[in-house]
């Protein structure tokens, strides 16, 4: 069985944002030479998420409302957490998003069903964070 590892980098400017990275983990499986496996992709920081959905701007919007909704940013006094950082919402935002996602590797592509596509989420941007691609198999 085969191993690879992979750290990604982003930096989003602002607090929030959404990036489709399945090019980017696509170019990581064919790095790897893997045919027929997994492949785990996940944010390695407790503010951002890795997630699979459609790449519709609509739905991008539709989810910021209603991750606002659910955890609202302020008043950033409305949150124990908040103490040296305002960025308590971000931590209910990724928890409610995902920390990471597990997708088939078969015939040396990412098995999807239709539509699907892989995401950055951040919930408290402006600085680097890393997401992690492992794929294991023959």
């Amino acid at each position: 069985m085969k191993s690879y590892r992979k750290e990604l980098w982003f930096e989003i400017p602002s607090r929030r944002g959404f990036i489709n990275i399945t090019p980017t983990v696509e170019e990581c499986l064919r790095e790897s030479g893997i045919k027929e496996g997994l492949l785990l992709c996940n944010a390695m920081h407790i503010t951002a998420s890795v997630f699979i959905n459609d790449d519709e701007s609509g739905l991008h919007h539709d989810y910021e409302v209603w991750l606002e909704k659910l955890a609202p940013h302020a008043p950033v006094n409305q949150y124990r957490h908040n103490g040296y950082e305002d960025n308590a919402d971000a931590h209910m935002k990724r928890q409610i998003m995902g920390r990471e996602v597990v997708v088939a590797v078969t015939d040396s592509r990412l098995d999807f069903g239709t539509w699907e596509q892989i995401f950055y989420g951040e919930f408290d941007g402006r600085r680097k964070k890393r997401v992690l691609v492992k794929i294991i198999g023959e």
